[in-house]
């Protein structure tokens, strides 16, 4: 599976290349170099001169009458469509870690799988006092240097900075200190537990 940053690279790269083609092209026929510096162009070449047009009437008509035209035009970029949003989706999402990796002492290090201690902090963090759900997710790029994102359901009676307080001292603390971390940066979210209206006679 690719990964997101050679995606990124390539698309990059592809992206440079396209638009510095299309700059020089437009560069060559605007500024006339072939009649300026005396060289002929292929026949292929998009722009001849300073009063050619990006797109002539010619070109715009050429395959107006044909079937099968419109068709491809959506087609093309429908797919062009959701590549570009699934791109973009993939930059907002964070990475999710799915191991660490811990000294173990010995130099080589050992490999801690990222749902173990993503259920391990959930578990610690659903037996605190007025939590109802926790939902951990180990987010970062290096397994050497985690982020965790916490979100946290609490019901009516729990207070939001104590519970948080307890989070970090408790189950993100014992989770730094179990993977041998200098730091385990987290993002709590909290949300109250919804509970219907009681009948009072």
């Amino acid at each position: 599976m690719l990964r997101l940053r050679t995606v990124n690279r390539v698309l990059l790269g592809l992206a440079g290349l396209a638009l510095f083609a299309l700059g020089g092209a437009v560069l060559v026929g605007g500024l006339d170099l072939s009649r300026h510096w005396d060289f002929a162009l292929p026949g292929w070449w998009p722009f001849r001169g300073p009063h050619d047009m990006i797109l002539g009437a010619e070109g715009r008509t050429r395959y107006r009458d044909d079937g099968w035209w419109w068709p491809v035009v959506f087609a093309v970029l429908g797919v062009l469509l959701v590549l570009m949003l699934w791109w973009l989706l993939a930059q907002l999402r964070k990475h999710r870690l799915r191991e660490i990796l811990v000294d173990s002492g010995d130099g080589a290090g050992a490999l801690l799988r990222g749902r173990a201690l993503e259920g391990a902090m959930a578990a610690e963090a659903e037996s605190l006092d007025g939590v109802s759900r926790a939902d951990v997710r180990l987010t970062g790029r290096q397994r050497t240097a985690p982020e965790v994102r916490v979100g946290l359901a609490l019901e009516p009676h729990a207070g939001p900075a104590e519970v948080v307080g307890r989070l970090t001292r408790d189950a993100l603390g014992h989770a730094r200190e179990s993977a041998g971390l200098e730091r385990l940066p987290a993002e709590v979210r909290v949300t109250a537990v919804r509970h219907g209206a009681e009948r009072v006679l």
